[in-house]
């Protein structure tokens, strides 16, 4: 299964936010620290904070934090909605299917039991056991380390 940039920019924003807890953090910060480009930021934190996992604040001392308890966000639910438009194969779209086999596939079945599978464990990790005790992750999304990382030498 392959899985779309979105998703990942997604899941990187989020565990961003979960290691900088109780801060507002911004758009410029987190792209640089992600290795992001702002525009595809921009489109996912709005699609995040539209589905309730953020907050945003506007203006001089805007940015954004966690609308939901780390423990909470299940990341199997972040994925689902995120690759909503994303079928796992051709045979699944509504549209643009010229398979010919698709009612007589038995790959069809099976792709659905490794998608079921896929989400099954997804279901059973949240944003906080990404995150909680992940010292080396931590440290990776401090907003220091990032700007220091990246000073000309």
């Amino acid at each position: 299964m392959r899985i779309t940039k979105r998703t990942n920019i997604a899941i990187r924003l989020l565990m961003y936010c979960a290691a900088n807890p109780g801060k507002l953090v911004t758009k410029t910060k987190i792209a640089e620290c992600c290795n992001v480009s702002e525009n595809h930021l921009a489109q996912v934190i709005n699609q995040l904070s539209q589905l309730g996992y953020l907050n945003t604040q506007r203006g001089r001392n805007g940015g954004l934090n966690l609308a939901v308890d780390p423990s909470e966000i299940r990341i199997g639910d972040v994925f689902r909605s995120i690759e909503v438009s994303a079928p796992v194969a051709e045979c699944f779209a509504d549209t643009d299917n010229t398979c010919p086999f698709t009612d007589a596939c038995r790959l069809r079945v099976a792709l659905a039991e490794a998608a079921d599978a896929f989400y099954a464990r997804l279901d059973r990790a949240t944003l906080h056991e990404l995150v909680c005790g992940n010292d080396a992750l931590i440290e990776m999304l401090s907003p220091a380390r990032c700007t220091q990382d990246r000073l000309p030498v």
